[in-house]
């Protein structure tokens, strides 16, 4: 073998090797390229899930806060026409009760409040004041008809007169027990009952004030 024979198949070998590791270095830098772009996907989709998350957080909060406002208006509306309904109620058991007043009827209804207060009260000495307009009507007929409503107890007259729309007040002697018949005293025991009434007027399906709105 000449020595340009062996020159010739060293260049060659050189070459083969050449190619090889240019061969090697391409594939390497592909595969580089290929793994940076996945990485750099991976982390624009986590970047993206990030902010889907986030906007679907930010959205929830606003919806909740609408809700709850929306709640919030519908309470105040629930409870302004409750208001409202008690008071339309109330002002006409006022005007129902002055219509009684004007009738014989309401002595009876007198009388049976009176016997109310000395059934609770149980003593054998009562007192029992009227407003202004109840006394002057009974006038001296105060004792017989105290006796006829309360069954052998003892019931005086007060002397003074009360400042309510009529009904009566029977206390004890010594003032340490009062039974509040008066038309203003009842009208605050029924405050529930008027109330639960009303709610039922105004929700006959069961709704309470306090439920809530859902979209």
């Amino acid at each position: 073998m000449t020595q340009e024979t062996t020159v010739e198949s060293l260049e060659k070998a050189l070459y083969e090797r050449a190619q090889r590791l240019g061969d090697e270095y391409l594939a390497r830098a592909r595969q580089t390229r290929e793994r940076m772009i996945e990485e750099e996907n991976e982390r624009l989709r986590l970047r993206e899930e990030r902010e889907t998350l986030a906007a679907e957080a930010e959205s929830e909060r606003v919806f909740r806060r609408r809700v709850q406002a929306v709640e919030l208006q519908l309470q105040g509306e629930l409870d302004r026409h409750r208001w409202d309904a008690m008071e339309s109620v109330k002002a006409e058991m006022h005007r129902k009760f002055e219509a009684l007043k004007a009738t014989e009827e309401y002595l009876d209804v007198l009388a049976r409040w009176l016997a109310e207060g000395v059934a609770v009260l149980g003593e054998q000495e009562l007192v029992a004041r009227l407003n202004e307009a109840d006394r002057a009507r009974l006038g001296d007929q105060w004792d017989v008809f105290a006796a006829r409503a309360a069954h052998g107890v003892r019931v005086a007259l007060d002397e003074t007169a009360g400042a309510f729309a009529g009904g009566v007040l029977v206390r004890t002697s010594d003032d340490t027990v009062r039974m509040d018949n008066t038309f203003e005293g009842r009208l605050e025991r029924l405050d529930d009952r008027i109330n639960q009434a009303i709610a039922e007027a105004l929700f006959p399906g069961g709704m309470a004030t306090e439920g809530k709105v859902h979209g």
